[in-house]
């Protein structure tokens, strides 16, 4: 077993294959190690997230190891339960499918049927089951190019793994058919219908239609008024940290610390959910009294009057308050006193646009309801950070790993000393990097999948590095090089396209050395 350094709160825990992972996952499961938040499952490892205050260090990797079960221990039978679910197999990878495993179609949809497919984690997207079979046969690369677009309820193979796409992504896997039976369904409970540990079995016949669940908001009559915005604004809080066994991301506020500073300049607690806005320009109307602070990338106006950024305001009923695009920066957070009435999902008004869990994207002519909560006194204006703009080079500082010993040194150099620009072709999912020389490496050998933190900054085919933001996905099957400190998220929230990054390291890539537990 190696540990991996991702940052100062996460590491990777590597074994040899996914039994002995599986294995020491319910070993951590039966005897939990004091200050560990969460632990994400994959192919061949465990991503291994302490508590604030807990360092993910050698003292955290002796512990672990001190659990690591003997070799040839079969991971704990967690559920009997076992789900049917009917395919049609017209998938577009079908004959390729068929020349990888050198049979005809017709025998490859009679193995994949006969096979017993078991979840050994989620992750990717929720709702997102990795199962696995005892068939070497079903051993297949991902596509050479991933697509772009795959359909909502695609059965897919890769890897050994089979999987079925919750919604419709991006991904690189072999599609062999497609079910109409919802993985993720917020009328469930819980919602994801594949967990760790459930068998399924796969029929040829169609299957009953069911609505994946959203959860139904009613318009109020009056709040405050959405008269207009150039990009949807999606509501954000500190995000729904522990979901991961059902592969839910965090998501959140990309500018962390600008959305408290909302929330303390109108009196609400630092948690409320706030608006994210990108960008703007955004006009928006007052059907009552209510008292709001906007801060971030852009300056609010009333009634043609500028307001201090970060400060709180007042607004009479017929009020409009206009958001004008920013001069530097990306986001901006709107905060108004009490909060607004908005529905939890998964314990978190957070907005997951790669995952589609949270509250819907407010447009215009959307009305937000106020919620009235408790509220202390306002704070202060806190003074808002300088923030990049287009052509500046901002530097942010990052852990080399877990997956630096992929490249050469002269690999991870180049990384550290080239300008990385920021695309246009960015998100809250991640920011898309392009620079002069791509990264390159010898070993082409594909990664199985494992965890990705947020800030993990991932090398696909094309040697353009991808800096994964609050919306990336679980899991990834690229190398990822380094992850940003914890500290440069909101810095790096706030970069637009055009701007260029250059990444910084204190400290050469080094597997963590297991501590011997006192």
């Amino acid at each position: 077993m190696r540990f991996l350094p991702i940052g100062p709160r996460t590491l990777l825990a590597e074994l040899d294959d996914l039994d002995q992972t599986l294995a020491l996952f319910d070993a951590l499961d039966a005897d939990p190690i004091p200050g560990v938040a969460e632990i994400i499952p994959a192919a061949r490892t465990l991503m291994i997230r302490t508590a604030p205050g807990v360092a993910a260090d050698g003292g955290l990797a002796g512990q672990v190891a001190a659990r690591q079960p003997t070799p040839g221990t079969p991971p704990n039978a967690r559920t009997s339960e076992t789900v049917e679910l009917p395919v049609t197999y017209d998938g577009e990878d079908l004959a390729d499918v068929a020349r990888h495993m050198h049979l005809t179609e017709a025998e490859v949809i009679a193995a994949h049927q006969e096979t017993t497919w078991q979840v050994a984690f989620c992750g990717f997207a929720p709702g997102f089951a990795y199962m696995t079979c005892d068939d070497p046969r079903f051993d297949l690369p991902r596509r050479p190019a991933p697509r772009t677009r795959i359909p909502a309820g695609s059965v897919a193979l890769a890897g050994r793994f089979c999987g079925v796409y919750p919604q419709e992504t991006p991904g690189g896997w072999q599609l062999i058919g497609r079910t109409e039976v919802p993985m993720w369904d917020l009328n469930r409970d819980p919602p994801t219908l594949l967990r760790p540990g459930v068998r399924c079995r796969f029929v040829a016949r169609k299957a009953e239609v069911h609505a994946s669940a959203a959860v139904p908001q009613p318009q109020p009559e009056s709040g405050l008024r959405v008269l207009s915005t150039a990009f949807p604004i999606v509501f954000q809080d500190e995000g729904r940290l522990g979901q991961g066994g059902q592969g839910v991301s965090a998501s959140g506020a990309l500018d962390m610390g600008a959305m408290r500073r909302a929330n303390r300049a109108v009196g609400n607690p630092a948690e409320v959910p706030a608006l994210e806005i990108t960008l703007g320009p955004v006009r928006l109307q007052a059907d009552q009294p209510m008292v709001l602070a906007l801060t971030g990338a852009a300056q609010a106006s009333v009634a043609g009057h500028a307001i201090p950024r970060g400060a709180a305001f007042a607004m009479d009923a017929g009020d409009e308050i206009t958001i004008t695009p920013p001069q530097a920066g990306m986001r901006s957070y709107l905060a108004l006193r009490g909060g607004f009435t908005v529905a939890p999902v998964l314990g978190s008004a957070a907005t997951d646009t790669l995952a589609h869990v949270g509250p819907q994207a407010v447009a215009a002519g959307t009305v937000l309801a106020p919620a009235n909560r408790p509220t202390v006194a306002a704070a202060a204006a806190e003074a808002e950070p300088a923030l990049p703009k287009a052509g500046d080079l901002v530097e942010l500082p990052v852990t080399l790993g877990p997956r630096a010993d992929w490249f050469t040194p002269d690999m991870v150099r180049h990384f550290l000393t080239q300008e990385w620009l920021v695309t246009p072709q960015s998100s809250r999912v991640g920011i898309r990097l392009e620079g002069a020389l791509p990264l390159t490496r010898e070993d082409a050998t594909e990664l199985p999948s494992e965890g990705t933190e947020t800030g993990a900054i991932q090398i696909p085919h094309s040697g353009q590095p991808v800096l994964f933001l609050a919306d990336h996905p679980l899991t990834g099957g690229y190398p990822v090089i380094a992850t940003l400190l914890p500290q440069a998220l909101d810095l790096a929230g706030q970069i637009p396209p055009g701007a260029r990054i250059r990444f910084t390291a204190s400290a050469d890539f080094a597997p963590i050395t297991p501590e011997r537990p006192a």
